[in-house]
Parts: C-alpha cells; structure tokens; sequence
C-alpha cells in the first residue's frame, strides 16, 4: 500500500470514528454562564493590575538608575 492511499484510509477513518466534543452542544447565548463571564473579566482587571503595577515600578526604577529622582 502505497504512502498516500495509507493516510487516506486513516485521514477517512478519523473522521468516521470520532466526533468532536467542542461541538456537543451549541452554546445558549440568551442565558451566558455568568460565572465564567465574571472570571474572564475578574482575570483580565487583574492581569492590567498587575501590567500597571510593574510598569510604575519599572519607571521608578529607570529613574533612580539615570539620577532623575
């Protein structure tokens, strides 16, 4: 069996054989899980917090290393 016919058998058998959980269930977008919602954006004020935080300190410290403060 040549190479190409191989991975056609095994490319047609994967698709046969399987299904997709990514694809179960269509999400309800009328009624969100709004816990999941208040994590992405928990997670996302905290992660500006923290880009915030650094970059004050990294100023602060460029400042002291060039004699500017």
């Amino acid at each position: 069996m040549t190479l190409n016919r191989l991975l056609l058998r095994a490319a047609s058998a994967s698709k046969i054989g399987s299904r997709s959980a990514f694809t179960a269930a269509k999400p309800d977008h009328t009624n969100p899980n709004w816990l999941r919602v208040g994590l992405a954006f928990g997670t996302s004020a905290f992660l500006w917090g923290l880009l915030f935080k650094q970059h004050s300190t990294d100023v602060h410290e460029y400042k002291v290393r060039n004699g500017l403060e």
